[in-house]
């Protein structure tokens, strides 16, 4: 079974020569650091909007791109209310790049935690994680994917899912989240600021739906960040009136890493 893709053509090109010029035109202005990390928070909306703040997370896996054999991308459901996180069936992910296989183990594990379950309908036009995927293999090389979208859990179930796939440096945690939404542009500024320190004290209790879309699993990143004594900086917060949208009304993009 194929999950194809549901936004290609509308939050991304579909013409693959297209996405790929896009996508390296994009990584080709975002610094590297000099470290890559394990984990990165990285927003998921069209790629004209917050494509830029995505390649900051994405550039830095320049040095790894040989060594991550499997990334666990994990977003929040737009359009499905469910219980839970949701896995999917499905062998393959297809974007106009290509197909990515599902790493099918990692699933089996994942399965035997009474809060996950098949749900193809929270995948089936889910872009939160989709849009992820055309950056990941742009900027590496073969990689098995574990997709996963969270529907309403606590912090403690992503956390549990997250500790349990965590591996070593062969791993990439992938978290989808934007920021404040329908603000104008000097409010939105505020908001993500402030969200960002949440974010970077890994204060997930006080963090809230309104002020990052993907609250599920980032809080359950920040908890088990907190347990495993790591940090997580920011290093991108712009948003869509910086990028191609006017400033009377905004969304926000933050990207995030944990190295």
């Amino acid at each position: 079974m194929n999950r194809s893709p549901a936004v290609a053509g509308s939050f991304y090109p579909a013409d693959a020569a297209t996405l790929s010029h896009m996508l390296n035109g994009f990584l080709e202005h975002a610094a590297s650091g000099t470290q890559a990390p394990k984990a990165i928070i990285a927003p998921h909306a069209g790629y004209i909007y917050s494509g830029p703040i995505a390649a900051s997370a994405y550039a830095r896996l320049k040095p790894v791109r040989d060594s991550i054999s499997r990334v666990v991308l994990l977003g929040p459901s737009h359009r499905v209310a469910f219980q839970g996180l949701a896995i999917s069936a499905a062998d393959t992910f297809t974007t106009p790049l290509g197909s990515i296989a599902v790493d099918r183990t990692a699933i089996e594990q994942l399965r035997q935690l009474p809060f996950v379950g098949y749900l193809e309908q929270a995948h089936a036009l889910e872009h939160s994680l989709e849009v992820h995927l055309p950056f990941l293999q742009q900027t590496l090389s073969n990689f098995k994917l574990v997709p996963i979208v969270a529907g309403d859990a606590s912090p403690h179930q992503v956390s549990q899912v997250l500790d349990m796939l965590w591996g070593g440096d062969e791993t990439l945690i992938v978290i989808s989240s934007d920021l404040s939404h329908y603000h104008d542009y000097a409010t939105a500024q505020k908001l993500d600021r402030h969200t960002s320190d949440l974010i970077e004290a890994l204060d997930y209790h006080t963090l809230s739906s309104k002020a990052a879309c993907g609250k599920v699993p980032v809080g359950g990143l920040l908890k088990l960040l907190r347990e495993k004594s790591l940090h997580i900086k920011t290093i991108d917060l712009r948003n869509s009136g910086d990028t191609a949208g006017d400033k009377y009304r905004v969304v926000g993009y933050g990207a995030y890493v944990v190295e």
